[in-house]
């Protein structure tokens, strides 16, 4: 059964309020403590508060949320930071200091470590053993979430699997536990949730696939964590297998199945009874929770930012090749409306079919998040629907779906057997990348040329001159696929940190990063070329120069765009006291520790004072 949710207000009595600050975290009073713990619908209620700090969706009105995970799942809050997006103006930077003050928040692990307490200490005689595995697997499993993603920010952190009294200061102020202690005792959450969470809770309600597909996103991101960061192939190895477990779990099941084309499962005003959806976030203006992501994927409208001609030229032609290979007819084009005929259909799905100055820094507008009947309006003269207009929309959101843990699954087989595990086979491959590639297509989409992708045979693995040299044929189009399943979504940055390919991001070091759509000037945007424009772009050739508009050289205007106010980052790799990989705390935080008569340790990488 599918999940789906909207925000829930608790009553007050069950709120287990929790401040920024690390130390301040007031406890439950008595007379709530008492009353909380007496019925299954009341624990339900209780954990209800977890759901829209886990599954973030589209957030709600006009905020984009900060979702817990760091490769989670609000769109506009991650995609800023990534190779796929160029911003009009300066890109977004990497920390390069470490900040006067910052420090992990633990209201959410107190708050779940209350739920496990009370679950083992108070419930037994109430709930059926059934109920008791069931729940205690729901209150570990939110617990290990908000722990995986306290790690993959911090790295060491300090682990609780109790409630910390506010008046035991060892406790409070305890040194961070190493990253591997940390993640086993989340691995063992993460086993008994999925050994014990029910396989049907009810429609509202986290159950053992929505808690397998979450691990087979966290597990693989450590495994691979720990193969590429941390080379400890051990610890890589037992996360992958886990990675694997989760998704044979899902797979297995036979009750999830891709089905619906791509821009659909974004811009669905209902996404009930879609059985890709494993978990989706339903907006409802009844209820009043609506978002603004539509509105901001609207191509008749402005942004800021759009698609890097490095995203554009990662997407597979539909043979299944790398441009540089393709043997089909205009592979080597790079007009938009060329390219969506010639490449992989979820470019189509993507991208609006022509640039467009509304896409302030690239030309290339992301309209992934808008549906194609409000563009069919807006292109007859019509007006935005108003459920796509500000911060009212309600299109969907789906949170987990097969299709993630289909490339997680496959990823973590091929990693884990570069480690002594089995090798990955055809039928691996079918099972899921070919199963995502066989996607229908919308009949828009058809309409313009768009065709379904050759399958990916493991014996014919396609030669890309651009892959690294460390990395496998196999592998490397694993992580092309996520990269096109995925865009605008919300993995790019830490599948970059996973993989410790921060360098993808280093803007002198590639040109495609600040440039967009490929335009025909003279033929596609023959107003833009007047003098008024002099000077305020440029476009970037095939080889990487760079040609700037004068306003009068015109006939050269045809390449890759670039703004002239599109400035590249900061430098970020190789610096001194820096590490992109993992955040820094404080010093505030630090000196607080001190004056107390603790140490707190600077995150590895950083200077401590």
């Amino acid at each position: 059964m599918k999940f789906k949710y909207t925000f829930i207000l608790l009553p007050l009595l069950l709120i287990v309020i929790g401040c920024e600050d690390f130390l301040d975290r007031p406890p439950l009073t008595n007379a709530n403590d008492e009353t909380a713990w007496t019925s299954e619908d009341k624990l339900r209620l209780y954990a209800n508060q977890f759901y829209p700090d886990f599954f973030v969706g589209y957030a709600s009105g006009w905020t984009t949320g900060s979702s817990l995970l760091s490769y989670a799942d609000a769109p506009l809050v991650n995609y800023l930071s990534s190779d796929d997006v160029v911003q009009n103006g300066s890109q977004t930077n990497f920390t390069r200091a470490v900040p006067s003050s910052s420090i992990w928040n633990y209201e959410l692990v107190r708050s779940t470590n209350i739920m496990v307490n009370r679950i083992e200490n108070r419930m037994k005689s109430i709930l059926s053993t059934e109920a008791y595995n069931h729940w205690l697997g729901v209150a570990k499993f939110f617990r290990a979430v908000k722990y995986a993603d306290l790690v993959n920010t911090y790295g060491d952190v300090p682990y609780y699997n109790h409630v910390v009294e506010d008046t035991n200061k060892d406790d409070l102020y305890k040194a961070r536990t190493p990253r591997n202690e940390v993640m086993d005792s989340v691995y063992n959450d993460l086993k008994f949730a999925m050994e014990n969470v029910r396989s049907n809770d009810g429609a509202l309600y986290v159950n053992k696939y929505v808690v397998a597909a979450m691990v087979s996103r966290i597990a693989l991101h450590e495994g691979t964590w720990q193969k590429y960061y941390y080379e400890n192939n051990a610890q890589a190895q037992k996360f992958l297998e886990l990675a694997i477990e989760a998704g044979d779990l899902v797979m297995n099941s036979d009750k999830y199945f891709i089905e619906t084309d791509f821009r659909t499962l974004f811009t669905s005003s209902d996404l009930t009874g879609n059985d890709e959806c494993i978990l989706f976030r339903k907006y409802d203006a009844s209820v009043n929770v609506t978002h603004h992501i539509a509105s901001y994927s609207n191509p008749f409208e402005s942004l800021n930012y759009g698609g890097t001609a490095d995203l554009v030229l990662s997407f597979l032609c539909k043979d299944g090749q790398p441009w540089q290979n393709s043997t089909i007819a205009n592979a080597n084009i790079f007009s938009v409306d060329s390219l969506v005929k010639t490449r992989d259909s979820r470019f189509e799905a993507t991208f609006y079919y022509k640039p467009t100055i509304n896409s302030k820094g690239s030309y290339l507008f992301p309209a992934k998040f808008f549906p194609r009947y409000a563009i069919a309006i807006r292109e007859a003269g019509g007006s935005t629907p108003t459920e796509l207009s500000g911060n009212v929309n309600i299109t969907d959101y789906p949170v987990l779906r097969l299709s993630e843990v289909l490339l997680n699954w496959i990823e973590a087989k091929a990693e884990n057997a570069t480690l002594g595990g089995a090798a990955v086979t055809q039928d691996d491959i079918d099972e899921s990348i070919n199963e995502i590639r066989d996607r229908p297509l919308a009949p828009e989409a058809i309409a313009k040329g768009v065709s379904k992708t050759a399958p990916l045979s493991l014996a014919e693995l396609p030669n890309d001159p651009e892959r690294d040299s460390d990395v496998n044929p196999l592998i490397w189009e694993i992580r092309r696929e996520r990269r096109m399943e995925f865009v605008f979504e919300y993995s790019r940055l830490a599948d970059l940190k996973r993989w410790t390919k921060l360098e993808y991001m280093d803007t002198d070091a590639n040109p495609f990063l600040l440039s967009g759509a490929w335009v025909n000037f003279p033929k596609e945007m023959s107003s833009e070329l007047n003098s008024a424009n002099a000077n305020k772009f440029s476009i970037v050739k095939l080889n990487g120069s760079a040609i700037n508009f004068n306003g009068t050289n015109k006939a050269e205007m045809v390449g890759f765009y670039k703004g002239a106010a599109t400035k590249g980052r900061q430098p970020f790799l190789n610096q001194l006291n820096v590490n992109p990989y993992l955040s820094p705390v404080g010093k505030t935080q630090i000196d607080d520790y001190a004056s107390r008569g603790y140490v707190l340790q600077q995150t590895e990488g950083w200077p401590q004072n």
